[in-house]
């Protein structure tokens, strides 16, 4: 897998991310609420780990976009 692949966004992806988003929210408050543990695994997903892909795939985007033109 080329990094082209991972970080340059289409809509399939960009709704990947969103919907994984969600996912990862309500199983972060279902296991809490279920089991009544405070888990970090899912929040730690949805804080951290998807804003910095998100971030990292928008500057790769326009340094792509840049050095095509």
């Amino acid at each position: 897998m080329k990094l082209k692949d991972l970080f340059l966004f289409s809509w399939k992806k960009l709704w990947i991310v969103v919907v994984a988003g969600f996912v990862s929210i309500l199983l972060h408050n279902l296991i809490s609420g279920l089991l009544g543990v405070e888990e970090a695994f899912f929040f730690i997903i949805v804080v951290f780990v998807m804003p910095i892909y998100v971030l990292i795939a928008i500057v790769y985007n326009v340094v792509y976009l840049i050095r095509k033109r």
